[in-house]
């Protein structure tokens, strides 16, 4: 296939290393946020179904991923600043006459929500797709302490939250997609499986319920986290490209 190799520097300092797909004569890109543990690799099926959609694809490593740098991952707090880079290279690569649409899945559902959140005033993304995001990491983590090993959230979360301010310089709090939700004027498609026992699909039903403006919502029939599209390819084509027309058409 033909590509060409992205190489965006973070602000954080290290790069971050993707790909750049364009077969198209068109601006109008789609950009693919992988989730934790994974790379650019597990983007290509979401590739596949952007480029039969026609649109051409801008898919990177989140940094301590793949070929990109960074030492921690941080569940969306700084990927969010490394999407905001993708967004500028993007732009400068096409121009301002196409649309830039984000897709994330897990981890990069919460970090194109945090990024958006920062940018209601228009100069982000013009809409965003979340497949199967949490709505606040600290009820994320409580909710895996109490399935996984039967523990209350404190005192373990108020400890975890030190070591991550002190070493890092963020808290638990901050990554909250259901605290910046209601500042999002895009459009955004949320997506889950209602089988998803890893982050229920109540988080995005909670996101949905609080966003406002164009909006919708898509739960699979099928599927455990993140494998919505895996178990369910011709229903969430549709309802992607339902998405799509909506946005074009406004």
């Amino acid at each position: 296939m033909e590509k060409e190799e992205a190489v965006i520097l973070s602000r954080h300092g290290y790069e971050i290393k993707g790909f750049y797909i364009a077969p198209y004569d068109t601006a109008n890109t789609m950009i693919i946020c992988h989730g934790v543990t994974m790379n650019s690799f597990n983007s290509l099926k979401y590739m596949d179904l952007f480029l039969d959609l026609g649109w051409n694809v801008l898919m990177y490593d989140h940094r301590r991923h793949g070929k990109s740098g960074g030492r921690t991952t941080s569940y969306g707090y700084f990927e969010k600043d490394d999407l905001e880079e993708a967004v500028n290279w993007v732009r400068n690569k096409t121009g301002d006459g196409g649309q830039i649409g984000i897709h994330g899945e897990s981890m990069g559902a919460v970090t194109a929500l945090l990024y958006a959140g920062g940018h209601q005033n228009g100069d982000g993304a013009d809409f965003y797709i979340a497949d199967c995001p949490f709505a606040s990491f600290h009820d994320q983590l409580a909710y895996r302490l109490k399935r996984e090993f039967r523990l209350p959230p404190w005192p373990i979360l108020p400890l975890a939250d030190f070591f991550l301010r002190m070493r890092e310089g963020y808290r638990i709090r901050d990554v909250s997609p259901l605290s910046v939700i209601s500042r999002i004027r895009q459009p955004v498609l949320f997506i889950h499986s209602k089988e998803d026992d890893y982050i229920p699909p109540s988080s995005s039903e909670l996101l949905h319920r609080r966003k406002r403006g164009p909006k919708m919502l898509y739960l699979a029939e099928s599927g455990g986290h993140a494998m919505s599209y895996t178990k369910n390819p011709e229903s969430y084509r549709k309802a992607v490209q339902t998405f799509l027309d909506t946005m074009t058409q406004t």
